[in-house]
């Protein structure tokens, strides 16, 4: 379907608000309907807007929601102006993720000084999805998800905010900040351990906090298994667990033919996902002679 004529009437529509944003502010202007003239120009904003979403072009929209969500700001209408900073940050996702984040991040001080500290959290994980998955910079996805974690956490979401925080625990954790990874994991794992709809994932965040431990130190990992069986007794019948003491054991004897075959025989009943895989072939390394692959 051909949109050029949407994109056109956008246009004009976006230079018609110009006009009436300007003549408001004018002395004539002001004595006949200042804001009134301000209030439809905004409409227009939000208008052509809709139509440069029709014909796809998204930068346009995000610029015409822009100027909707600035004039709303003008006239106090903070809730407005943000959901329209929201629709702008939307439209440039798919056309300029550092302009989206700009929208967003607008949107996101809004919410804060009006107390909507939940609807800031959900738009503070939409801004580190961009630098995740666009920007690839996931020192400032981790930051977001953490500010997230606290709006949450503030507002007693704690299934929200365990959620950014694994999240964060997972990062840390590639970026060999085994610390920060163990204290999130120790913590979500405590913290679900005595929810009877959750209790099932603890043992998995308990065996990603015994793998980091892992990683730094042997003896770290066996006191950390030892401590995590006691918090929590259904660890120690998990077959993570049974297969943390399997690699210790193997670990120690410094022999990586069983170590490898340990894990085999886990991931053949279940699947071990890639930030799994990671952890355990570093830790594989550190044993002598080793190849560094877990064939």
């Amino acid at each position: 379907m051909d949109n050029t004529g949407k994109e056109k009437e956008a246009i004009q529509l976006m230079a018609d608000a110009d006009k009436k944003v300007k003549t408001s502010g004018s002395f004539l202007g002001g004595m006949f309907g200042g804001p009134h003239k301000v209030e439809e120009a905004c409409e227009m904003y939000c208008r052509a807007a809709n139509m440069f979403k029709m014909a796809k072009n998204w930068t346009a929209a995000g610029n015409a929601f822009c100027q909707a969500a600035r004039i709303h700001m003008q006239l106090q209408n903070k809730h407005d102006s943000a959901t329209s900073f929201i629709d702008a940050g939307n439209a440039y996702k798919k056309a300029d993720p550092n302009e989206a984040i700009k929208c967003l991040s607008a949107a996101v001080d809004i919410y804060t000084d009006m107390g909507r500290f939940t609807i800031a959290a959900k738009h503070h994980i939409t801004i580190a999805e961009i630098y995740e998955s666009e920007l690839v910079d996931i020192e400032k996805a981790i930051a977001h998800y953490e500010q997230a974690a606290d709006y949450y956490k503030g507002e007693e979401s704690n299934s929200s905010a365990n959620k950014c925080l694994l999240k964060v625990g997972a990062y840390a954790a590639q970026l060999e900040q085994y610390a920060k990874a163990i204290e999130i994991y120790e913590q979500v794992g405590s913290s679900t351990m005595d929810n009877p709809l959750l209790k099932y994932s603890a043992k998995e965040y308990f065996f990603k906090a015994s793998l980091c431990h892992f990683i730094v130190d042997e003896l770290n990992a066996k006191l950390a298994v030892e401590k995590y069986e006691e918090m929590f007794p259904a660890f120690s019948d998990s077959r993570e667990c049974k297969l943390l003491k399997k690699l210790l054991d193997a670990h120690e004897e410094q022999n990586s033919e069983a170590f490898t075959e340990a894990i085999k025989e886990f991931d053949s009943i279940s699947r071990l996902d890639q930030w799994q895989t990671t952890m355990l072939l570093r830790i594989k390394k550190t044993i002598q002679g080793d190849e560094g692959d877990l064939k």
